[in-house]
């Protein structure tokens, strides 16, 4: 190991960018006395909400569909063989890359039978630049503070012994929750259309931290 005095340094970053991508959670329900009418029911729904975010094309970057259960509903809760209904949900999930056409796609789900929204989620994508812009900047402060206590004991860097990256943070900002009535058309009439919801995106923060340490010259400690 070298014998050449060491600083050791953190240097952080934090950004705010705007959201790059939204995330819809879309449930599906249907509630009938027999099972597969119960089945029906929630295939033609499930279909007609996938056709719906399907007809805004690339405005829509990922559409998947999750969860998908029928579960039998019960008179009492602990007497087998007596069941009321059946409930069936789907979860779809769907990630927006166009917030131009993002508040009248939620009021159009919404006005879906037996459907109800969650969301949006801003988010920014993986491989987002911010990301790459914030790991710069922590690097350079830890450069900066590393020669500004060089230059104070009168050293100067000569070289780098490690810089170690603690990860890039970021909180999900969460955008306002949505939960559609269930149960046909809006005060607007049969057919009419729901009028788009205004949604402001949420910032994003993005955290970067690196612990580093440098090789330096020897300090100059004489009294000045």
């Amino acid at each position: 190991m070298s014998d050449a005095p060491m600083i050791s340094v953190r240097g952080e970053a934090v950004l705010e960018a705007e959201p790059e991508i939204a995330r819809l959670t879309v449930h599906v329900q249907s509630q009938e006395s027999d099972r597969r009418t119960a089945l029906d029911r929630l295939t033609e729904r499930n279909q007609r909400c996938l056709d719906l975010v399907k007809s805004y094309g690339q405005a829509v970057e990922k559409l998947e569909t999750g969860r998908l259960s029928i579960t039998p509903l019960l008179k009492y809760k602990r007497r087998e063989g007596d069941i009321r209904a059946y409930r069936g949900t789907v979860q779809i999930k769907i990630t927006v890359a166009d917030f131009g056409v993002l508040g009248e796609l939620v009021a159009r789900l919404g006005d879906l039978e037996r459907t109800a929204v969650d969301g949006p989620e801003w988010d920014l994508r993986r491989e987002s630049e911010v990301y790459g812009r914030a790991a710069r900047q922590a690097a350079h402060e830890a450069v900066a503070r590393a020669r500004s206590y060089a230059e104070a004991l009168g050293s100067r860097l000569t070289g780098l012994v490690e810089l170690s990256d603690e990860g890039l943070g970021r909180p999900q900002e969460r955008g306002v929750a949505l939960a559609a009535a269930y149960g046909g058309t809006g005060p607007g009439g049969a057919g009419a259309e729901p009028e788009p919801i205004d949604l402001e995106p949420a910032a994003q923060v993005v955290r970067a931290a690196v612990e580093a340490r440098f090789t330096v010259s020897p300090p100059d400690l004489e009294p000045r």
